[in-house]
């Protein structure tokens, strides 16, 4: 007699059985892998962590629902969106840049439903590396005084410029190393490992406040915040949609080459767009910041061969749960702005770097009258502060520097340059 143990339908059930601890185990450091970057935009723009870590669980369900659980990514926020929420929280305060980025989901939506329509032709067109590239920068570099300042200890009550440098420096230095020298995981972390050696010692130097972290709740309900609309902080956020837009392509890509997946075709590029407009409003709905794929995520997936996007419905369950950890939201907020602004004069600078690279690719002559033109004024507007308009109509920073070089691509005569 046959083993009814042994039979196909008991045999699939223990591989199920297995299978699902393995899964939420790997689920689980895929998020450690991007905890540190996820928690630092919330952190550095004013926006609750534990919010962020629950809409960056909710906006990957959302992300795999629309995309039909086919590409293994995990979704929380772009660095490019820090600067931008940090300039309009002090402008126009946190309602109405949840707004914004609300809007800026909706041109998500609306590019994927031109994508899906007309093919990507069009969208290379409009946003070519002459005003992409730019526009990068801008994003990178507006706010680069603020990481200054940050790093110094100048926005920082209780610690002295001394303690400040240490403290940023050490952890710039640390994410450098791990970010250049690191191999296998710790190269996947170097953020995490900066903000770790900055917070330790900050508690050997004895500045860090733990009166959140006593005064939190073991469970709590996530601070969340409701959006409210304004023509001026909708006007400022909606053009930042344009640079993760065009990342998201090369993520997509760079996934594919990883899995030998095509992505672009199956789910489809408007898909996996659609996906990031929908979780981006979704966390605009409930106070965190926007949602796009994670290029941490893929370094993880290409070290670990972990292709299942199971696994990132596992990490995206896990995300949900410690948003509701108070004492986790607690500690996080107890980082010193010298650690964060460390990080930052990293960050923002490699922003700039990514825009300098997309106009070094494109291969074109910047000094050509045209680029020339295109460039040089994107740049200026966008980081020297120009202003067009006034009270709810007021154009200025990457909104202004997107516009002004998408309205200089259209009208300038494509001559041939030598």
């Amino acid at each position: 007699m046959t083993d009814p143990s042994l039979s196909p339908s008991n045999s699939e059930e223990r591989m199920v059985m297995t299978s699902l601890p393995r899964t939420m185990i790997t689920g689980a450091q895929m998020l450690f892998v991007a905890f540190g970057a996820l928690v630092l935009v919330p952190l550095l723009t004013g926006l609750d962590p534990n919010v962020a870590l629950f809409t960056a669980g909710i906006g990957t369900l959302v992300f795999h629902a629309t995309t039909r659980m086919s590409v293994p990514v995990f979704l929380a926020s772009s660095f490019a969106f820090i600067a931008p929420i940090q300039g309009s929280v002090a402008s126009f305060g946190v309602s109405a840049t949840l707004g914004g980025m609300i809007a800026a989901g909706l041109v998500y939506v609306a590019i994927s439903q031109a994508v899906r329509l007309k093919g990507t032709a069009w969208l290379h067109r409009l946003l070519p590396p002459v005003v992409v590239g730019p526009v990068i920068m801008v994003i990178g570099l507006a706010l680069a005084p603020v990481a200054v300042s940050m790093a110094s200890g100048e926005t920082s009550d209780g610690i002295g410029y001394g303690q400040a440098m240490v403290l940023s420096m050490s952890s710039l230095l640390v994410t450098l190393i791990l970010a250049v020298f690191g191999r296998g995981l710790l190269r996947l972390v170097p953020i995490l490992g900066g903000i770790v050696t900055g917070y330790v010692l900050a508690l050997m130097m004895g500045v860090v406040d733990f009166t959140p972290v006593r005064e939190a709740s073991w469970l709590s309900m996530p601070s969340f915040t409701a959006p409210s609309f304004h023509w001026a902080a909708i006007l400022f956020m909606i053009p930042v949609a344009i640079a993760p837009a065009v990342e998201h392509i090369g993520d997509m890509v760079a996934i594919g080459s990883v899995t030998g997946k095509n992505y672009l075709e199956k789910p489809g590029l408007h898909r996996t767009l659609l996906g990031d407009g929908l979780a981006t409003m979704t966390a605009g709905l409930f106070g965190g910041p926007p949602n796009t794929t994670y290029s941490e995520v893929t370094g993880a997936v290409t070290l670990t061969r972990a292709f299942d996007p199971r696994i990132m419905i596992a990490a995206a369950f896990t995300a949900i749960i410690l948003a509701f950890v108070g004492k986790l939201g607690a500690i996080l907020q107890t980082i010193p702005g010298p650690v964060m602004g460390g990080i930052m004069t990293l960050l923002f600078g490699s922003i700039a770097v990514v825009g300098m690279n997309t106009l070094v690719r494109a291969g074109k002559p910047l000094t050509a009258p045209r680029n020339l033109v295109i460039v040089s004024l994107v740049l200026v507007f966008g980081i020297g502060g120009m202003q067009f308009g006034g009270g709810q109509f007021t154009l200025q920073g990457v909104s202004l520097a997107a516009l002004v070089g998408i309205v200089l691509n259209l009208v300038l005569p494509k001559a041939e340059q030598s």
